[in-house]
């Protein structure tokens, strides 16, 4: 049987994925909420399968048979699990299931962990309002997994960056960075290298259960802002005390800035043995500056305003 994907939140990297889809020559197809989106899709190559994960009624239409899934969208801004993912996956025809989920949530799941080396084995402790909703969605996701007998694979990752991605406007403020000293580790992918991942987790028989999914470069987070102004050409931002940025930072950058953990990829790498293009930033920004002159806007973050200046999907 010729194999079909279903990608349900095709933004940035639904559409990279969708690309490296289309280039093995299978045929693509993605959850299109109205006719704009559709006509997007479209001109992308993308076949529109019409539904919005906001209207259950929509999505009665919906056929099945794909043989792998790519789950992209976020939950809700609030609430304490994901309505949407429920309702898409409980819509779906039992008779044409498909084969695989392939899901993407966030290293946020984790919480805290004091700078420590974190493997999948380390049980969750989501520490703000979007990495529980985060979690709660895994959760119920593989409950459906067991009910159904199907394979799901799900990818915790953490900050994204790529062209368009790039906390660039966040340095022009001078916005400040907590001091080194006690500024958290952080972790990241590129966007291009997150999309291999995705279609590895997709297309290798054996790929089931969580995978912790980042460049396996860990550095604090003042490092990544001082990489960014250093290699476009923009001041370092102020440098702040921990307990002075608690006064002066927002909630949710306050949320990245007290969660400090290094992401064990080796699982990842074993496994799913993903060609990453960018295992570092000294290899992956200048990847980010090709076409465009002016720099980048802060993309907005679905799970909140994100220090990378990313979506997590």
């Amino acid at each position: 049987m010729a194999r079909t994907v279903l990608i349900v939140g095709c933004g940035d990297i639904g559409r990279r994925v969708a690309r490296l889809e289309s280039a093995e020559g299978r045929g693509v197809y993605g959850l299109a909420r109205s006719p704009e989106t559709a006509a997007r899709l479209v001109r992308q190559g993308i076949t529109a399968v019409h539904g919005d994960l906001d209207k259950p009624d929509s999505l009665a239409g919906l056929n099945g048979g794909w043989t792998t899934l790519y789950y992209f969208a976020p939950p809700p801004a609030a609430g304490d699990g994901d309505p949407r993912l429920a309702v898409f996956f409980e819509t779906l025809p039992v008779r044409c299931l498909p084969g695989k989920v392939v899901y993407v949530s966030t290293s946020g799941v984790y919480g805290d962990c004091g700078g420590d080396w974190v493997d999948e084995g380390r049980p969750p402790r989501p520490q703000n309002a979007r990495s529980r909703r985060r979690l709660a969605a895994e959760e119920a996701l593989m409950a459906w997994s067991r009910r159904y007998g199907v394979t799901v694979v799900i990818l915790r990752v953490p900050g994204i960056y790529g062209p368009g991605r790039l906390p660039l406007e966040r340095l022009r403020a001078g916005v400040p960075v907590v001091r080194q000293e006690e500024s958290p580790y952080s972790n990241r992918i590129h966007a291009d290298d997150l999309a291999e991942v995705c279609v590895a987790a997709g297309t290798r028989a054996a790929a089931e259960g969580v995978y912790n999914v980042s460049d396996g470069h860990p550095t604090t987070l003042t490092d990544y802002f001082h990489a960014v102004a250093d290699h476009f050409g923009l001041p370092r931002p102020p440098a702040i005390s921990l307990a002075e940025a608690r006064r002066v930072l927002s909630p949710e950058m306050l949320s990245f800035v007290e969660e400090s953990k290094r992401l064990d990829n080796g699982r990842m790498l074993r496994e799913l043995r993903p060609r990453l293009h960018y295992p570092d930033l000294e290899r992956g920004l200048p990847a980010c500056s090709g076409g465009h002159p002016q720099g980048f806007q802060v993309a907005p973050c679905a799970d909140g305003l994100g220090v990378f200046g990313h979506r997590p999907t």
